[in-house]
């Protein structure tokens, strides 16, 4: 088996690698035939290995995992880079201090020790992922790469599974564009810069998209100066333009220098660093910087599983094709999470799984099949302010009709945003005339993550604008911005006719 190892190889990273691709194990011998297996142990197969494991009725299940457990989540994206965001969003806090009546003297980064919490942390996490636990579900853990040979058989290494249902769930990885040089010049991607230990001093993050942001953002506050290329007008192109433009404002702020509108041309390593030739839409340029970070898009595993051998058809953009039900052009053959959805997210990996779980094991006695088109899916921004949303933008909506109508409450409306100084942000709730439906929503605040759950349930369950003004929000919150918005709809429903029966009412009871 060949090693596998993170960088730095400290104690943490020591006890990861133990519990996410142990040096030492030895895969068990293959059973007669698995009712389910499962190549991939990032969030999508590790939900789909355990809960077959759990329905307790006996099933044969097998995992297969080439690189570590847990996939990108832990080890490279949401864990690590919440953790690293967090340190960055203190020094944000205690540089807000002053104007909150707080004398703070000095400001001191010890980014090693930042990167060391890092590591510690994602360490601590790692034991819900491991192998053992797994293993301990009574899951055979193969380690090692898998590829089809024939319809029900998989080999691992130089073993041979025979299974009755497959799920392919072998994720995605950063891709990186066809620049100039770039394949001859050291350059960090989601996957290698949590293994950092210096703060570069200066740092280009190519991509404006979520992840490109929230990196941007959390090293600028670190210490770096952060130049961010973003070959888009605005940031985050996928979120409605009020969320961005307000974004864009705060990284100016922040002195995080933005060059929209611009082309890579080429790059080149120096002795002064890496040199970046650039153009927008007035000028040509270069800058120079110590360390690169390349954001921009990701990218399915789909190579060398031998996919022809079984019928299951896919391709380099979209991943794995499947139909409504996860189901690949082998109808025994399942995919789920980052190698076949849209929505690359931990959240929408987990739920594809759910839906995998139920229609590979279940669809057969009759039970129902779930459908990802049913799924409503929120998202977020982990930047600072958040940047929330669930279904479609106010721009998306009036794409498809003109006439939708957009709430927006500003932060600025809410007393919790202003006591605590927190006021750079809004609500937009986008709903169809004279339909009390909620078509999608945006937040922006600084905890917008944690307030969007209310909107996804409402959509979810198909409940209106109405349903969301009886509820009570307890004051002072943030999420006081829903209430005010749901009562703003329902002022709405006011017309000239009721209003003028309302006033003969007032005045007969008078």
């Amino acid at each position: 088996m060949t090693p596998v190892s993170v960088w730095p190889q400290d104690t943490y990273n020591q006890i990861l690698i133990e519990r996410v691709h142990p040096p030492h194990w030895i895969n068990p011998t293959p059973q007669a035939r698995y009712d389910l297996v499962v190549i991939g142990a990032g969030t999508a197969g590790l939900v789909v290995a355990a809960g077959a494991a759990g329905l307790g009725i006996g099933l044969k299940i097998a995992l297969i995992e080439k690189h570590l457990f847990g996939g990108d989540c832990l080890n490279f994206g949401c864990v690590p880079s919440k953790t690293l965001i967090r340190s960055a969003r203190a020094i944000a806090e205690v540089l807000q201090a002053q104007t909150l009546g707080i004398e703070v003297k000095e400001v001191q980064v010890n980014f090693a020790q930042v990167m060391e919490r890092l590591r510690k942390i994602r360490a601590e996490i790692s034991h819900q992922d491991s192998v053992q636990r797994f293993q301990a579900l009574g899951i055979d853990v193969f380690l090692g790469t898998a590829h089809f040979l024939e319809p029900s058989k998989i080999a691992v290494n130089d073993q041979v599974l025979t299974y009755r249902k497959a799920v392919i769930a072998t994720g995605a990885r950063a891709s990186y564009p066809p620049i100039p040089g770039l394949d001859k010049t050291e350059f960090f991607t989601n996957e290698t810069i949590f293994s950092l230990t210096e703060l570069p001093a200066r740092l280009a993050v190519i991509g404006g998209g979520p992840i490109g942001c929230e990196l941007a953002q959390a090293f600028q506050r670190l210490g770096s100066q952060v130049t961010l290329f973003h070959r888009h007008a605005s940031l985050l192109n996928r979120e409605t333009f009020a969320a961005a433009e307000l974004l864009q404002t705060q990284f100016s702020q922040e002195e995080i220098k933005l060059i929209l509108k611009s082309q890579i041309n080429s790059v080149e390593q120096t002795t002064q660093g890496k040199v970046l030739h650039y153009q927008t839409d007035s000028l040509s340029d270069t800058i120079t910087v110590d360390a690169l970070l390349v954001c921009t898009g990701r990218s399915p595993n789909i190579e060398g599983l031998n996919l022809e051998k079984v019928g299951v058809k896919g391709d380099q953009q979209k991943g794995i094709i499947v139909n409504d039900y996860l189901q690949t052009t082998n109808p025994h053959i399942y995919a789920a999470g980052d190698v076949c959805l849209t929505e690359k997210f931990t959240h929408a990996a987990d739920a594809s799984a759910r839906i995998v779980i139920k229609n590979s094991l279940f669809s057969p006695w009759g039970w129902g099949k779930a459908k990802v088109s049913n799924l409503i899916i929120p998202r977020v921004t982990y930047t600072d302010p958040e940047i929330a949303q669930v279904g479609l933008t106010l721009e998306q909506a009036q794409s498809q009709n003109p006439s939708v109508q957009e709430i927006r409450i500003p932060l600025t409306a809410v007393d919790r945003g202003i006591t605590d100084g927190a006021t750079a942000g809004f609500i937009q709730i986008v709903y169809p005339m004279g339909a009390d439906r909620i078509l999608g929503a945006t937040i922006v605040a600084k905890n917008a993550g944690e307030m969007l759950s209310t909107i996804t349930l409402a959509m979810t369950q198909k409940l209106g604008l109405n349903a969301l003004a009886k509820m009570i929000y307890p004051y002072p919150t943030q999420a006081e911005m829903i209430k005010k918005a749901a009562d703003t709809y329902r002022k709405t429903l006011l017309t000239t006719q009721i209003r003028k029966i309302l006033q003969l009412l007032n005045q007969f009871s008078g």
